[in-house]
């Protein structure tokens, strides 16, 4: 359609280029229209009742484009190209290693404060010694961040297929007891190497090599502090009773391995006898079997 204004339209162009060189806009033509004069009324619009299009502004020229293209930021959620500042998801993690023996005070200092110190504990006892419970209180209420692993947890990991030691021990629940321990001490080791302490729990014999402290030691290392919990029968059992699934044993289990237990007397470990203690009480004690375990670590 001719437009009334007598200007072409401009040519099509790309977003960032100038308009076309030939292209002048309508409203800045450089002189009178053909047969126009100087002060003419404007011309009125076509008959068909539509005003007059209006010439388009042409857009400020563009930057020219970088030589070499930008990469893109970095995603959040994939990782993708190279860590932004303001990102997460990039902390690195030192790696964990064997944990070492804690260094004993100068003998000037006072007498260390275990609530403050990074410690990696073991908590030995057969079951319902109050072992899982007392743990978790001692990790929750310390002064520098814990964290709490309990052996029969990681073990019930395995849902399809899970060896239940109360249907007797046998090759497949000692590696599946094995594997468990392997894991809390990787676990273990890492949360250490990162600066978080670790309670372990776990009913340890002092009379069977397989459920016995040497694997502890080798797979968390010779700084493991550990702790015999080691109440009376009759509270044992009492305690059993409370428990439900495959954590409750029977009475003449929790007897065996409370007996079994009785050979930690003599060796040279700490022990607990929690009978008379409640929760809080017993990690108090702890408190202080540790602070004594710091200063003169145990042979083991």
């Amino acid at each position: 359609m001719q437009h009334a204004v007598g200007s072409p339209l401009p040519p099509p162009h790309q977003p960032g280029q100038a308009p076309h060189a030939g292209w002048v806009p309508a409203g800045h033509h450089p002189g009178p229209h053909p047969g126009a004069s100087q002060g003419a009324a404007p011309v009125p619009p076509p008959a068909s009742g539509f005003p007059a299009p209006v010439a388009p502004v042409p857009p400020a020229p563009q930057p020219p484009p970088p030589a070499h293209p930008v990469p893109p930021p970095a995603s959040p959620q994939y990782g993708s190209g190279p860590p932004a500042p303001d990102t997460t998801g990039h902390v690195p993690l030192p790696p964990g290693g064997p944990v070492g023996a804690p260094a004993p005070p100068p003998a000037a200092a006072a007498v260390p404060d275990p609530t403050a110190t990074t410690l990696a504990v073991l908590l030995i006892g057969p079951a319902g010694a109050g072992k899982t419970s007392v743990a978790k209180f001692w990790a929750d209420h310390r002064r520098v961040p814990t964290a709490h692993i309990s052996l029969d947890d990681v073990r019930e990991w395995v849902r399809s297929g899970f060896a239940d030691p109360q249907s007797g021990w046998n090759d497949n629940s000692e590696a599946q007891y094995r594997l468990a321990r392997r894991t809390c001490g990787f676990a273990a080791r890492n949360f250490l190497a990162n600066g978080i302490s670790c309670i372990l729990d776990d009913a340890v014999f002092p009379d069977r090599p397989v459920v016995g402290l040497g694997g502890w030691k080798r797979h968390v290392g010779p700084g493991l502090l550990p702790v015999v919990l080691l109440p009376g029968l009759d509270i044992v059992l009492e305690r059993n009773a409370e428990r439900t699934g495959n954590r409750r044993l029977s009475d003449e289990e929790v007897a065996r391995i409370h007996g079994r237990m009785a050979g930690w007397y003599g060796s040279g470990l700490p022990i607990i006898d929690n009978s008379q203690l409640d929760v809080p009480g017993t990690a108090r004690v702890l408190d202080e079997v540790l602070a004594r375990a710091i200063a003169s670590p145990p042979s083991w």
